[in-house]
């Protein structure tokens, strides 16, 4: 048997290796399931090129990995491989949420709710049939549609993670990806992102990660990671780890041996954080070691400059805490980077002033800001008018507050952007960061977030 796995080309300045097909790709080869990866978005494949590329594979069956982002190339993606008679299932973040719109848009057979190592493992076992009811997998749109505002079933994971084989690196090489990583800037290339978690057992209310992962967290050993890093650095020249955990450091046990061993076994890369830590999950000591064993930068989500917008949304963290993190950060070595969100509930001018004025006079080196985007999963999706916009994917939906429109929002980011980076020792430091290699990228993402 035989499965492609494809991701979508969209548009987008951050290209990194698709590590959900990775996983997917190395588990089903353990398996003795036959997997190829096809990265649309890597290799610059449109869709009927990337049709193309799959067909001669002659796959059994086709997976596609979607979040909201790219959903309606996905959708797009499915209907031309059914066109040519292959069988299509589609998972990730977005279709997790709206099996059955995607279902019946995308044409798809399947839909995978949640992880989608152990569904699709028995989708093979079952050659496809859908005949066997499958835990977290939907096919049936008639069934789904009587059963429409039913709880989603997510699907069965694998709990011990150290048992999945790291993903199949050779397939998603760093060393083929472009300058292009998450979080703009690196100190090193190749680059390749990483998990040490999976899962969040907070409840932000602009966020799908807990209802994904039911609230819960698993963690990788630490020398099941080291080993990883050691993997990539040995075999592909990796000179640089992002860990994109929502949560790399809220077992402090568990990180910190994950530091002690980087150090001990000598593992000579440099490392950063692009997706986030929590503030309140960092201490002096704990910053130290991650700064010996190679951290040059931290990103916080720290959302909103208001204590009273950070309660509504359930952030469960205070100005206070993330001001103290970011001096620590500092006074380790670390530079310090913080992820805003504009338009949270609550939302005024005057909030939106004081998150720049926070950003500015916080000891920040880098910030990033951003109009809310309400996804399927997370709670303000489903409080506020969730079902309204579903139908609505030409991009991620946006809810405005009261008293503040679209426009005062888009103009908000740029003045903050502004505000941040043209004050002379930030833009400088900016400016050297930058390589020659993502200048292309960069520019783009200025003009994607309309700050040029």
């Amino acid at each position: 048997m035989k499965i492609v796995l494809a991701r979508p080309r969209y548009d987008t300045h951050v290209i990194t290796p698709p590590l959900g097909l990775g996983y997917l790709a190395s588990f089903l080869k353990k398996k003795g399931i036959e997997c190829v990866v096809i990265d649309g978005l890597n290799e610059d494949l449109s869709n009927d090129k990337l049709t193309e590329r799959i067909a001669r594979e002659r796959p059994d069956a086709v997976g596609i990995s979607c979040v909201t982002f790219y959903y309606k190339e996905t959708v797009m993606l499915s209907r031309k491989l059914k066109n040519i008679g292959l069988k299509c299932i589609i998972g990730g973040m977005h279709p997790s949420f709206c099996p059955f719109e995607t279902l019946k848009e995308a044409k798809c057979d399947f839909v995978v709710c949640g992880e989608g190592e152990l569904p699709l493992l028995e989708l093979a076992k079952s050659d496809f049939s859908g005949k066997k009811r499958i835990k977290g997998v939907y096919f049936n749109s008639e069934e789904l549609a009587e059963n429409k505002g039913q709880p989603i079933e997510m699907a069965n994971t694998v709990e011990n993670l150290d048992e999945l084989p790291f993903p199949d690196w050779k397939q998603i090489n760093p060393n083929n990806y472009p300058f292009s990583p998450h979080g703009a800037f690196v100190k090193n290339f190749p680059v390749a992102p990483l998990l040490t978690s999976r899962g969040c057992p907070f409840d932000c209310s602009f966020c799908a990660s807990p209802s994904f992962y039911n609230r819960r967290i698993r963690f990788r050993s630490p020398e099941n990671v080291v080993a990883e890093i050691k993997l990539l650095v040995k075999y592909f020249g990796v000179r640089e780890i992002h860990f994109e955990d929502d949560n790399l450091t809220l077992d402090r046990e568990n990180a910190k041996r994950i530091f002690e061993l980087m150090i001990k076994e000598n593992v000579n890369v440099s490392w950063a954080c692009p997706n986030g830590i929590r503030a309140d999950k960092v201490d002096m000591e704990l910053l130290r070691l991650m700064r010996r064993s190679g951290c040059y930068s931290v990103s916080f989500g720290i959302e909103s400059g208001s204590d009273e917008i950070l309660k509504k949304v359930k952030k469960k963290e205070s100005l206070e805490i993330i001001s103290k993190a970011i001096s620590m950060s500092k006074k380790a070595g670390i530079e310090a980077n913080g992820f805003f969100i504009l338009g949270l509930p609550g939302e005024t001018k005057k909030t939106i002033n004081e998150t720049i004025s926070f950003a500015v006079n916080s000891g920040l080196d880098g910030a990033h800001f951003d109009a809310l985007d309400m996804f399927p999963g997370c709670k303000l999706w489903n409080e506020v008018k969730g079902e309204e916009l579903s139908t609505r994917w030409r991009k991620p939906p946006q809810w405005v507050p009261e008293g503040l429109s679209k426009n005062d929002l888009v103009k908000a980011r740029r003045k903050a952007f502004l505000r941040f980076y043209l004050r002379p020792r930030i833009f400088m430091k900016t400016l050297k960061k930058i390589k020659l290699k993502q200048a292309y990228y960069i520019i783009k993402r200025s003009f994607d977030y309309k700050v040029l």
